[in-house]
């Protein structure tokens, strides 16, 4: 495979943090038209990886390229061709739907009767039309999430980073946004999913990546995982490779302090 057929291609990627190394040489191939299941513990390095790939963060060590561009050539134009929800958004909330959308599109270059009739017609398929007119501050979390999800695809990305995007939504709603990432995928979008929901990054994913501790721990698709790890679901996978084997007794503690008198 060529370059220009990865979507994302990183090299001994290091970040720290005065003196916490957060990514301790993070090597990643990404074809396009694949969902990531991008996972870890909080504090394995998740976030900081995105937020490079993103152009939030500087003073990493590596190499990161989208579609073949080194990102450190200070030519931002790549930006354009992805989309971002993180896990907290944090909307205009004064703005009505409309403003804030018409706004976010015309960021990205588009012509304001497009983004606006683009904007609407998203709005009303995933049920929120009538509120298209009314001030983000109104509506309920799942609302805001809609709105959130739909003005990082107002621009037809290439490549869509999710941060726990499905939450605060209804189950249609959550069937709604599934499929539009299959399909996304299917149209040769690069997606990559985080989510400490370990079920639904299972059913996504063509291939989970695990991070912990700055390295990169596991690498396959979920029936490569479970068969180098003997173990039945994703959970446990994560479990046992970070470490992680306390949470009965834990739960149990929890449960004794709720209970004393």
């Amino acid at each position: 495979m060529t370059n220009n057929q990865f979507a994302v291609q990183i090299k001994d990627l290091e970040m720290n943090f005065g003196d916490k190394k957060v990514l301790k040489g993070i090597n990643l191939d990404i074809p396009a038209g694949k969902i990531i299941g991008y996972i870890g513990p909080n504090g394995a390095g998740k976030s900081t990886t995105v937020k490079i790939i993103l152009g939030l963060i500087e003073g990493y060590t590596g190499e990161v390229k989208i579609f073949g561009e080194d990102i450190s050539t200070g030519n931002e134009e790549y930006k354009k061709r992805i989309g971002y929800v993180p896990e907290v958004a944090e909307l205009y909330d004064s703005l009505t739907a409309k403003e804030y959308l018409t706004f976010v599109g015309q960021l990205y270059g588009l012509e304001y009767e497009i983004v606006d009739k683009k904007a609407l017609e998203l709005m009303t398929i995933l049920g929120i039309g009538d509120a298209y007119d009314s001030r983000i501050t109104t509506y309920s979390k799942g609302m805001k999430q809609k709105v959130t999800i739909i003005s990082s695809l107002l621009h037809n990305p290439d490549i869509l980073f999710l941060d726990e995007p499905l939450s605060g939504l209804d189950a249609n709603s959550v069937m709604i946004i599934k499929e539009i990432l299959a399909e996304l995928a299917h149209n040769g979008k690069t997606i990559f999913y985080s989510s400490h929901i370990m079920e639904v990054v299972e059913k996504l994913s063509d291939r989970i990546i695990l991070l912990n501790d700055g390295n990169i721990v596991a690498d396959g698709n979920f029936n490569e995982l479970k068969e180098s790890s003997k173990e039945g679901s994703l959970e446990e996978i994560f479990n046992q490779l970070t470490g992680f084997n306390n949470h009965k007794e834990l739960a149990e503690k929890f449960i004794s302090v709720i209970c004393e008198v």
